[in-house]
């Protein structure tokens, strides 16, 4: 590190990574030793999990700066991690006590699962009385203990099962979403060809997020999973579900199986089970596929980079300022933000899940996953199970959706949700295809279950999507479009031309008593700019998308001197850029919310300077498309290679529209299924109760929430288009610490929530 000042005996802090490995638990451990570095404590790794510390000796090894490089796209655990049968007995916990303080550390921070978590706050509890015994027995000296009588820890949960109650994700979760959706929607298009049915394996030994929210993601015909068994007479239950979805139109037939699927006596349902009931009652056996370790390996999402750097970081600051009182904390993502947790609580609730499985209490098992899982579930029978009857209801109000504004990889997925949750509330559903110009054009056509079959995995927008806001001369023409198509209420999936659209059309209802009708908008842009909704559909895809590309920026200039300057979209709204800057590991960040001028890009490139001169050979900047006015990309790649003195040549790229394009990500068509199911519950309750609000629904601190739209202005500044409260904007400080290795940068601790 570049000037780093002298301090006599730095606080000492061990990382590990223990139990299962999970993509995302590299980026944990960069936040983790660089953000310890930046505080003035000496970060040590301990290696092979807690097999390092009973060992000790050179598995206990001091950490700088660069041994934590270029790991960020890397899965697994760069550290290592092992199961230690000893460290369940009393003397391997002397040991790797006895160990720690001969390296001067008592603090540590525990990456892995429950069982993991569950051992450390034990270590941590007999932490005192193992150092008396080590005194006693004579192998630690009074003077080697002093000052290291209690132990501080911070635990982080590593787990692709997404198993630990309290949190919305851990560690690693997300990226083994997208590695089975991956090959789920692989597997759909060989189904499809033939007409077949495949039954799927996928991991979840005591919990079925995987499995369940795979199957929302991929439109699966049935799942199984620990937490909700079948009734008894599955077997016919199953064959008759994926008959009835052949009749509607379905090519393919697609069945999950949770590694931990039980019955209703708690006997296991095998992958292999299902393939033997499907064939004794279908006469036909289907293809089983095991997805085993897949799953749990490869490069991380970039969800998994981004959090776990935000949630490592977030732990050493707690670690380092605990006090003699203070009990052992989980550190974890909810609601966006990072969020604190007692440790053993945590890990009680969770097994309280596998406790009440086991005594066959599966509603409770159910409930203790928490509310959203309960949701998830009913709304896969809703999502995967046909119509009884085709004929609507006598009466059925006539519910329109349509798209206004930018692409955002996830609007099919939304548009299919609509149709089939709104078939499902009794409603009959109209597709508008072309925004307003095609309701203008008579482009309108009822939408059936059966229609929408394979729209939720695709890119694009089949029912096509227009920029333009509705001018005032055109109002007549749309609310005469709305009184003969007989529109009741009208569903607008996109971005803030959608919003200010419907907007500007509801201050018109006293001249346009058509516009008098429910309507709600649905948050579907990459720029992740839009009020009353924290993510909106799209944002994830587009992230995703934007590190894959500047992971092969990466690659192309490791072989030179570099700087490479990367534009990402977003206009005005510097999401896209400060998260895709953290997760692919940017040095430096633009961003229109945080103006610069000339003596920050010559403060930057001075630094650069220095960092090239002691071996640096690539600088990755961040630009956000429309910040800094006059000083864009090809500016500030112009001053950057003028003075960089030889030292470095500098390129500069847009990543364009690479990050519109694509499949929606798994987390974009879960957001996108659970914002249609708000909305839907948003319209019924307006039809019982005969009111006409229009709302929008948006993903909050508190969870899915509906706003009155018509306070929209309340919200954003309209001069740049943009949210006045930004949830994320703390996170820039991240980028400084974790990515450049200067000394004078203050480590500024993040929001966290108490739960």
């Amino acid at each position: 590190m570049m000037g780093q000042p002298t301090q006599p005996e730095p606080k000492r802090l061990g990382v590990l990574t223990s139990g299962g490995d999970a993509q995302g638990m590299n980026a944990a451990v960069r936040a983790v030793v660089r953000t310890a570095l930046k505080m003035g404590a000496q970060p040590y790794a301990i290696l092979e999990g807690w097999q390092g510390a009973v060992t000790g000796g050179d598995m206990i090894k001091p950490m700088g700066w660069s041994d934590v490089s270029s790991v960020l796209n890397k899965g697994g655990t760069v550290i290592g991690t092992a199961r230690c049968q000893e460290f369940r007995e009393r003397s391997g916990l002397r040991k790797a006590a006895k160990n720690l303080v001969l390296k001067g550390i008592d603090r540590l921070i525990s990456i892995g699962g429950d069982g993991s978590l569950a051992g450390t706050n034990e270590f941590q509890e007999e932490w005192p009385s193992l150092l008396e015994e080590l005194v006693q027995l004579g192998e630690l000296t009074p003077e080697q203990v002093a000052g290291h009588e209690k132990l501080r820890v911070a635990g982080l949960v590593g787990s692709i099962d997404n198993d630990l109650v309290g949190f919305d994700m851990t560690i690693g979760t997300d990226s083994a979403l997208q590695r089975i959706l991956a090959a789920l929607d692989e597997l759909s298009s060989t189904a499809a060809s033939h007409r077949r049915t495949f039954v799927v394996e996928v991991m979840g030994r005591h919990c079925g997020y995987l499995p369940l929210m795979s199957a929302v993601a991929r439109g699966c015909d049935y799942v199984f999973i620990p937490e909700a068994p079948p009734e008894d007479g599955w077997q016919k239950t199953l064959a008759k579900k994926l008959e009835a979805g052949r009749q509607a139109g379905r090519r393919e037939s697609i069945v999950l199986v949770a590694e931990g699927a039980i019955d209703q006596d708690g006997n296991p349902i095998t992958a292999n089970d299902v393939c033997d009931a499907l064939e004794q009652e279908t006469g036909q056996r289907p293809h089983l596929t095991i997805l085993g370790h897949v799953q749990r390996g490869g490069t991380p999402s970039a969800y998994d980079r981004w959090m776990p750097t935000a949630l490592g970081y977030a732990a050493v600051y707690e670690v380092l300022h605990q006090d003699q009182s203070s009990e052992p904390v989980i550190i974890g993502a909810r609601n966006n933000r990072v969020a604190r947790l007692p440790l053993m609580k945590a890990v009680n609730d969770t097994r309280a899940v596998a406790k009440f499985t086991k005594a066959q209490e599966y509603e409770k098992a159910v409930q203790a996953r928490g509310r959203s899982f309960s949701e998830m579930l009913a709304l896969n029978e809703v999502m995967s199970t046909p119509p009884q009857q085709d004929v609507l209801p006598e009466g059925a109000r006539r519910v329109a959706i349509m798209h206004v504004g930018g692409l955002a990889p996830g609007m099919n997925t939304a548009a299919r949700a609509a149709v089939r949750q709104g078939i499902d509330r009794g409603f009959e559903m109209l597709g508008i295809y072309g925004s307003f110009e095609g309701l203008m054009s008579g482009k309108v056509k009822q939408l059936a279950w059966e229609d929408v079959e394979g729209w939720g995995f695709d890119g694009g927008a089949e029912l096509g999507t227009l920029r333009p806001i509705p001018r005032v001369e055109e109002y007549y023409a749309i609310g005469r479009a709305l009184e003969e198509q007989r529109v009741d209420a009208l569903i607008v999936i996109g971005g803030y031309n959608a919003y200010l659209s419907i907007n500007q059309m509801r201050q018109e209802t006293s001249r346009y008593p058509a516009f008098n009708i429910p309507m709600i908008c649905i948050p579907a842009s990459i720029d992740n700019n839009l009020p009353g909704s924290e993510l909106s559909i799209g944002a994830d895809s587009a992230l995703n998308n934007a590190v894959w590309a500047l992971d092969r920026i990466r690659e192309s200039a490791a072989a030179s001197r570099r700087c490479f300057v990367a534009d990402a979209m977003g206009r005005h709204c510097g999401y896209l850029s400060l998260m895709s800057g953290i997760a692919a590991g940017a040095e430096l960040v633009y961003l229109d919310e945080n103006p610069y001028d000339l003596q920050d890009l010559a403060s930057d490139v001075k630094m650069m300077r220095e960092s090239f001169r002691e071996g640096r050979r690539l600088c990755l900047v961040l630009h956000n498309e429309e910040a800094g006015g006059r000083y864009d990309r090809e500016f500030i790649a112009s001053v950057f290679a003028q003075e960089s003195q030889g030292l470095f040549d500098v390129r500069h790229s847009a990543l364009g529209h690479l990050q519109q394009g694509g499949e929606p990500s798994p987390f974009d068509r879960i957001l996108a299924t659970r914002l249609v199911r708000a909305a839907i519950q948003e319209l019924s309750e307006q039809f019982a109760q005969n009111r006409s609000e229009p709302l929008g629904v948006g993903l909050s601190a508190q969870g899915i929430e509906t706003f009155p739209l018509l306070q929209m202005q309340q919200k954003v500044d309209p001069q740049v288009r943009r949210p006045l409260n930004q949830w994320w904007l703390p996170l820039v400080d991240i980028i400084s610490v974790v990515s450049r290795d200067e000394w004078d940068i203050e480590v500024r601790p993040l929001p966290i929530t108490d739960l």
